[in-house]
């Protein structure tokens, strides 16, 4: 990162900074390992909605996962097919779900009998037939932050195998409504690969149990949730992917003429990009001093949602290190990015980066107490 100071120290802080070319090296990346097994990935927009990020990742050929409607027209703004973008999330709202009908989206991933009425009710007054997949909680605890799961029977996600029976039923009625997939998701930063093993044999468990209800859906979408390495983002710039593919093929059990489909967000984009900040004072204290910068929450506020670390970097000091709490602005006291850390000697104005904020930074900022929201920028 230092070799960027001169072209950081032009802009005004805070932004986020863009690394194209890794940008481009993951994609090439997950491309080259997805099309060994014929595997169709959709990029998760929630993770960032950029647009120069998500024009970069349509070009490649990879399709859109979305969880709101702004974030369909945020894909076709984008260049993404239509055919392409898949539509889940536990919420959406008739405005919403009618987007994804008037923009004739590839699926919609349900998540309970109601929503399954509702969008059956829509699409039948505009005379079309909606396809969707079945999200299936299956109950798979991956081993991450309690917040980020979303497998298990507690959380608010998908629809437990013993309501299935209800499901065909409904389905039996509701004309508009065709399953073409069942969908699957157990969480977000995820390092563990037998997590997604579990997630293979539990998915083999339940398309034994619709096979003898005599179903065979045509595609099958196991979600995201691949982690990133927060803490070496230099050393391990990009994912393991082909070990990650490779669980699915050595795993699961696709039927006959089954597509298997991915959501991939974090790990696509993670890595790529930096919060970039300005030191505005120093502080004196007691065990510590405090660094205290011009961006905050406001602008990455996983820190201060759920305890998460980045790799913080003094940019311009190459003096000997002292202990900081790198802390921001905001009238609140979990406006903190890390406690005690070894930085150089650090003083007003040196140029900090904070890294991996290419997923869950700029999507997720806000404008509490009237901030400016951070401009982007690309390393070309």
């Amino acid at each position: 990162m230092k070799e960027h100071l001169n072209t950081f120290e032009q802009y005004k802080t805070p932004f986020f900074w863009y690394d194209v070319t890794l940008l481009e090296n993951t994609l090439k990346t997950i491309k080259t390992e997805s099309d060994k097994y014929g595997y169709h990935v959709h990029y998760a927009v929630k993770a960032n909605a950029n647009q120069p990020i998500l024009r970069k990742i349509e070009e490649i050929g990879f399709g859109a996962d979305c969880v709101s409607g702004n974030e369909v027209l945020a894909s076709v703004q984008a260049g993404f097919s239509h055919d392409k973008i898949v539509f889940a999330g536990v919420g959406k709202s008739d405005d919403e779900i009618n987007i994804g009908l008037d923009t004739n989206i590839f699926c919609f991933n349900v998540e309970s009998i109601p929503e399954m009425e509702v969008i059956n009710e829509l699409a039948a007054k505009k005379g079309k037939i909606a396809k969707i997949a079945l999200r299936i909680n299956p109950n798979v605890n991956a081993a991450t932050h309690h917040y980020i799961t979303t497998g298990l029977q507690e959380n608010k996600f998908g629809i437990n195998m013993w309501e299935m029976e209800d499901v065909l039923s409904a389905l039996e009625r509701l004309k508009s409504l065709q399953l073409i997939g069942i969908h699957f998701h157990i969480g977000s930063q995820i390092n563990n690969l037998d997590d997604f093993k579990g997630l293979c044999l539990r998915a083999n468990e339940i398309q034994e149990w619709f096979y003898k209800h005599q179903i065979i859906v045509d595609h099958v979408n196991v979600g995201g949730g691949l982690g990133i390495d927060y803490d070496n983002p230099d050393a391990n710039a990009i994912p393991n992917f082909e070990a990650y593919f490779k669980v699915f093929s050595d795993h699961l059990k696709l039927r006959p003429k089954q597509e298997l489909h991915f959501e991939l967000g974090r790990a696509v984009v993670g890595q790529c990009g930096s919060l970039i900040t300005k030191v505005l004072y120093v502080k004196k204290g007691v065990e510590t001093n405090f660094a205290i910068v011009d961006a905050g929450m406001t602008e990455l506020i996983r820190p201060a949602l759920y305890q998460a670390t980045h790799k913080i970097e003094n940019l311009t000091s190459n003096k000997a290190e002292n202990r900081y709490d790198v802390v921001g602005p905001i009238c609140e006291s979990s406006d903190c990015f890390g406690k005690a850390l070894m930085l150089p000697e650090t003083q007003r104005n040196d140029i900090i980066a904070l890294r991996s904020t290419g997923a869950y930074g700029e999507v997720m900022a806000s404008q509490y107490n009237l901030r400016t929201l951070a401009k982007a920028y690309y390393s070309k």
